[in-house]
């Protein structure tokens, strides 16, 4: 019997299966029952994987909504591209059901080729596609176009995306997307429309997406997260803190020109009126008083009636009032700041200011967890939290106690912020530190360059967290030609668990100076020194230390060897010194500061050779400038930081034979540095142009006072990689009363640091302005250093 297929809602079945709903509610025929149901077209599926997603059976009553639920069913599983319903003819008036569908293929592998400005990584990341599973080609669609958006996003308008298949076998496909980039669109200029206060350069300057320009920093980069920021932010903020907060863009487009691949951005905004400030209410405070947050109004004690507003000062002022309540313990407090715009009598376009207050109960520290300490003790990081149980709640001094836990550097960086958890009153909270620990200890041997030896060797054992508390032990042996130091110190910050410091070094050296011929030094002998908060503060400590070595000086320059003879000299030496320390972020500092103030007395009374007594002040001063990325309370990202140091030494009294105790300038590998000179170059007595390479040093090139100077702008890119650019002033003086901080010799350039296992490496490349020729004329120039160590 031949069967003639023909759709099923043609068919006579399928005429009577569509009238089933109206015939019914009129008491008409029953749905017709389906003889028998084939399948065609699948090779992957089984006949009866089919029939039992479809879910209908022969021998049944069969209406459209059957058929309907029948097909939803079969596309749901995704393993159809097409699915058909059709009756077959039969003589014998049966209804025969056929379910036609056509099996998507399996897709083996899919790729990327052709991209080269954006890595496979990331092209990949916007593609839903999975291997080994029917293909979606519609997925496949939406990966082309996600793929397409994001050349776009980063200035590639000329790129095209294209799906190739091919088939290596039947009912199996493979998928590329072939990419063809092109260049990317570079801004030739920014028009803007409908600007009368400010022009077109006034506001290119405020955003982040400028037009090329000669140098290469201003390569006209089309950024699209970066334009949306300065469209929705950038230039908003900027026409807010004019007055004119009711500015908007309105549209935005870019004309490209595809030859040579340059484009305009095209702005039209609306600048709106602008407001003066009307009246000023504070509303539902009563922590604070009306004249206590009137000091944090940007505006004017008088409530500044008549001025210009500034939106951005009024929103850096509510958020001052907003952490004045979490310092105090009101994290709860909502300050609400409200703006009502109306016109005043005169026509000018006015704006009334109120900051309604609800301040809420205040939180006390209920508990302070600490999780993820496998080694640390507990105690060593409590010692750095600054907030205790039963305290109000402080929000800076709670990210003063996330820094104080990342500078003890036991852990990765960078860490989680800590948590602040309402306990179940509602009203207190508990504070969570997450650490994780990260390797402390570490055995280092290889090559070695500093302090002027030249190159050697070093092997070294160093543990900053033994038995997890925090303590101390390093031991370092220093090898080669100019070289033989073996150093072995203990630190025990908290001895007996009490806030007492202590610290015991001993050492034998054997050094040769291959820096200004300054002959051998040998030093056998050790030092103990103790450390006190002072007055009970964490931040700042008073320290008393006691050394005492043999030191036997031999050879060296001509010069040195007739002023400082030493065949066998004792150096005994008392010290103190008060130290405040509160940076961040170390080693390369992003905020606080650090005062040393020292002292010390050698011989006299003490016994030895020499008889003076050395005096030095350290000050360093770091302001964050602000950051790239990362959480901006919390210092992460990329830290940009302006820092200042400020330091200087006296000497009085009979140095005696131990020259390296007097100051010299210049350098970077002895003495004091001054970047863009050589070593020992300034002396007492000016710049010394024959210093530096296998010139010696004489007695002339020391002083018994110095003052320093350096003014460094940074970026902290991580707490292993700072870069950084500086301007170094200082000099050398004879005497303390030849002490004159305005005569200084000046260096400026840039420079790099990076901690290796080695240690802190700097590379800098200084440019001095002071230098001079052998007859006196200037000769400014520029000068690399290198040095290894712990010079931060």
């Amino acid at each position: 019997m031949r069967l003639l297929r023909r759709p099923f809602l043609l068919a006579s079945l399928g005429v009577s299966l569509w009238a089933v709903p109206a015939t019914a509610q009129q008491g008409g025929a029953p749905a017709p029952v389906v003889d028998s149901i084939a399948v065609e077209g699948n090779a992957r599926l089984t006949v009866q994987q089919i029939l039992g997603t479809a879910a209908l059976v022969p021998g049944r009553a069969t209406n459209y909504r059957d058929i309907q639920r029948a097909v939803q069913a079969l596309f749901k599983t995704g393993q159809f591209d097409d699915v058909q319903v059709l009756q077959a003819e039969d003589p014998f008036q049966r209804v025969i059901l056929v379910l036609k569908v056509r099996e998507r293929p399996v897709l083996q592998r899919w790729a990327v080729k052709g991209n080269e400005r954006i890595s496979s990584g990331d092209v990949k990341e916007r593609v839903k596609l999975v291997d080994f599973r029917p293909l979606d080609r519609a997925v496949v669609e939406r990966g082309r176009a996600s793929i397409d958006s994001m050349y776009h996003a980063q200035g590639y308008y000329a790129a095209t995306v294209k799906v190739i298949e091919t088939t290596p076998a039947p009912g199996q496909v493979n998928i590329i997307y072939d990419i063809s980039e092109g260049n990317r669109v570079a801004i030739a200029a920014v028009r803007v429309e409908g600007n009368t206060r400010f022009d077109d350069k006034a506001l290119v300057k405020r955003m982040g997406t400028k037009p090329e320009g000669f140098w290469w920093w201003r390569p006209g980069r089309l950024d699209d997260d970066k334009l949306q920021q300065d469209l929705r932010e950038r230039l908003p903020a900027f026409y807010g803190s004019n007055g004119y907060i009711d500015f908007q863009v309105v549209r935005d487009s870019l004309e490209v020109d595809s030859t040579t691949g340059k484009a305009a951005l095209h702005l039209t905004v609306e600048e709106g009126a602008r407001y003066t400030i009307g009246t000023f209410q504070i509303n539902g405070n009563r922590r604070f008083s009306t004249e206590e947050l009137m000091t944090l109004y940007p505006f004017g004690p008088d409530g500044g009636t008549g001025l210009d507003f500034n939106s951005v000062e009024w929103a850096t002022a509510t958020e001052g009032v907003q952490t004045l309540y979490s310092n105090n313990g009101y994290i709860y407090a909502q300050i609400e700041p409200e703006e009502t715009r109306r016109t005043a009598p005169d026509g000018t376009p006015t704006i009334d200011l109120k900051w309604t207050i609800r301040e809420g109960s205040p939180a006390t520290i209920n508990k302070i967890n600490i999780v993820g300490n496998d080694v640390t003790h507990e105690r060593v990081i409590r010692e750095a939290i600054v907030m205790a149980p039963g305290e109000l709640f402080n929000r800076d001094r709670l990210i003063r106690s996330w820094q104080n836990v990342g500078n003890l550097g036991f852990f990765q960086q960078p860490m989680a912020p800590p948590s602040v958890d309402p306990t179940e009153n509602g009203v207190d909270v508990d504070l969570t530190f997450r650490v994780e620990e990260r390797r402390t200890g570490n055995i280092n041997f290889g090559a070695s360059l500093g302090q002027g030896t030249g190159l050697g060797g070093f092997l070294g054992l160093e543990e900053p967290n033994l038995f997890g508390r925090g303590k101390r032990g390093r031991l370092m042996w220093q090898f080669g030609r100019n070289i033989n130091d073996f150093t072995l110190s203990y630190t025990d910050p908290a001895i007996k668990e009490s806030r007492i410091s202590g610290t015991v070094t001993l050492f034998n050296s054997r050094q040769r100076f291959t820096v200004g011929d300054l002959g051998r030094r040998r030093q056998l002998g050790g030092s103990l020194q103790l450390g006190f908060p002072f007055l009970g503060s964490r931040f700042t400590r008073i320290f008393t230390s006691y050394g005492l070595q043999q030191i036997k000086f031999t050879g060296g320059s001509t010069d040195l060897r007739s002023r400082f003879r030493c065949a066998s000299c004792t150096r005994s030496t008392i010290g103190g010194s008060i130290v405040r320390d509160t940076r961040i972020g170390l080693p390369f500092a992003t905020g606080g500061t650090l005062t040393n103030f020292s002292l010390e007395f050698n011989g006299g009374p003490l016994g030895g050779t020499g008889d003076y007594r050395k005096t030095e002040v350290e000050n360093r001063f770091y302001a964050p400038l602000g950051q790239l990325g990362g959480n901006e309370q919390l210092g992460s990202g990329i830290q940009f930081v302006l820092g200042f140091t400020a330091k200087s030494g006296f000497i009085f009294g009979d140095a005696g034979p131990f020259f390296t105790e007097l100051y010299s300038l210049g350098g970077t590998q002895f003495g004091v540095p001054l970047r863009g000179y050589d070593e020992f170059s300034i002396t007492p007595n000016g710049f010394d142009p024959t210093a530096g390479g296998s010139s010696a040093a004489g007695a002339s090139s020391f002083g018994k006072a110095y003052a320093a100077f350096t003014v460094e702008a940074g970026a902290r890119v991580s707490q292993s990689l700072y870069f950084s650019t500086f301007l170094d002033a200082g000099n050398v003086y004879r005497t303390a009363r030849q002490y004159d901080p305005s005569r200084l010799f000046r260096g400026a350039g840039f420079g790099v640091a990076v901690l290796s296992p080695l240690g802190p490496i700097g590379i800098d490349l200084g440019y001095g302005f002071d230098k001079v020729t052998r007859t006196g004329r200037p000769d400014p120039g520029w000068q690399l250093h290198f040095k290894l160590g712990q010079f931060f």
